[in-house]
This record gives C-alpha cells, structure tokens and sequence, in this order.
C-alpha cells in the first residue's frame, strides 16, 4: 500500500489504490461502500502501518490490523499471527494508529494457548483504545477443519466492554445467530463461508453454488475486478464443491484475463457488451 497512488477511475466510478509506476491496482473500493468497509492490513512496524493507513482512510470506515493470519507469507514477515508473540509491538503499532487518525482502528486476533493469556491480551489491545476486536475462535496451529472454540470467544467477550466480533465455523445464515447466542459478540465475520458462497447473508438459505458463480463472474466482469482475485474465489468455491482437476478447473487455472474467463463461463457476450460501453462511455 505504500509504494500506492489513489487514483480515481472514472471507467467504472472507483478509487483505485494503484502500484506507483504500474498498473497494478493493489486495492479498489467506491464511495457506496465508504461506511461499511474496514480496510485490513499486515503489518510489524507501526511507522509504516500509519503511513498505509494514511493513504486509505478518508475511502474507509475504519483500519483494521490483521494479527491472527498463519499463512507463511504472512508471519515470515512478522505480520498476522507473528504478532500474537509480541504485545508491545501491537500496543505500538496500535497506539501510533490511533494518536494519528481519526478513522476508528480495530484488530483481528486468534486465541492463544490458554483462554488466560487470550483474555490478558484482549485487555492489552482494548486500554489502545481500538473501537473493536475480532477472535477467531482458532489458535495458531490450528487447522480449519479443527472446530473452532466458540466458548473461548465468550470468555473474551465477558472481561471487555469494547465490541467482539465473534469469527470461526460460520457456514450457514442460521449460524450467525447461534454464534451470536454461544458467544454474547456484538457482531459475527464469516471468512471461507462467504468466499464459497456469498448468498450465506440471505435470511432467505442460500442460492445455488452454480448460480452465486455465474453472478460472481459477471460481477468482476462489470468492476474490471484483478483476474488473480477472481481466480482465487473462484478455486476456492469449485475446490469447495466440485474438483478443480475437471475441465472447468483446468481451464479456469489456465485463464490469464478477465476475456479468458469470459469464454470459460460462456459470458463473451456480456464481456464484448461491457467493454465496448465502458468505451463509449468515455467517448473513445
């Protein structure tokens, strides 16, 4: 985000965040989803997590500090769950945030290895003065079939007075309530049940995978949305419920742009439809 320029694109009436130099459009919002978009980074190092925060944080409604992520990439950097280990670099990181920013700060974190220790730094993390606190109910080493420990959450939300967002095993629509009741959270954050199907927000049940895939495909179509992003979703929900080693998979690992894409879902029409009216839109 650093090395980023906000660039407003008139195209398809966004704020892109792009890679000085490049093309490469590192984060996209609009102005519909100014209030209800918390923008989440990896961090270790406070100076630098202001600086990022400071380019977003009039296009956001609040900052988020990723301390519970345990991919490699992330905690090598000593960013994400790294971060678990080292409560004055958070209380740091957190309290830079928050002297320099109006923008409300929150964090995400996972438990440690008691309810104790988690609740000790949950409490840390609150006298910083952040607006909120996500847990997943997970530790670090943890898989994600482990199920998640939703009593654990609940002794976190017992000993604050700041919001806790209860995350872990969220599913089904139905599921928002049951951790809701489980926990006491004020709010509840879904991660793989929204990426494998985002119609789990329905009060109504979920649509078709099928359906959510085809509408999701249209949809990055129409936001010009990064052909590395929509693949990864679109992986995760065909690893999720098919096979990626069938020829949809094939073809959609093969896939370089959005066009590729296109013919694999049988959306070129569409695409033709969309990219010749963003054109004379713009009066080329």
């Amino acid at each position: 985000m650093i090395k980023c320029e906000r660039v407003v694109n008139e195209y398809i009436g966004s704020t892109d965040f792009v890679e000085k130099g490049t093309d490469n459009v590192v984060f996209r919002t609009c102005n519909q989803e100014k209030n209800r978009l918390v923008f989440q980074m990896g961090t270790s190092d406070a100076v630098r997590a202001l600086k990022a925060a400071q380019i977003v944080c009039k296009d956001v409604a609040a900052v988020d500090i990723n301390m519970g992520c345990p991919k490699s990439f992330s905690v090598s950097g000593g960013m994400g769950a790294a971060l678990l280990t080292k409560p004055d670099l958070i209380h740091d990181i957190l309290t830079t945030l928050r002297r320099n920013m109006d923008t409300p700060v929150t964090c995400k974190i996972r438990l440690l290895k008691s309810s104790q220790d988690t609740v000790e730094l949950a409490r840390r993390i609150e006298k910083t003065g952040v607006s909120a606190l996500a847990v997943h109910g997970r530790k670090v080493a943890d898989r994600p079939r482990d199920p998640a420990k939703w009593n654990e959450i609940a002794d976190i939300v017992s000993a604050l007075s700041i919001p806790v967002i209860a995350n872990g095993d969220v599913f089904e629509y139905d599921d928002f309530e049951r951790i809701k009741v489980a926990t006491g959270a004020s709010a509840v954050m879904v991660a793989r049940g929204a990426l494998w199907n985002a119609s789990i927000f329905s009060p109504k049940g979920k649509i078709h995978w099928e359906d959510v895939k085809r509408e999701y495909v249209r949809k990055s179509i129409l936001w010009d949305n990064d052909v590395k992003s929509t693949k990864h979703t679109l992986k995760e929900m065909i690893t999720h419920y098919s096979c990626l080693e069938l020829p949809e998979g094939k073809a959609l690992i093969k896939s370089e742009n959005l066009a590729d894409l296109a013919k694999v879902y049988g959306e070129e029409e569409y695409f033709r439809l969309v990219s010749d009216n963003r054109f004379s839109l713009n009066g080329h």
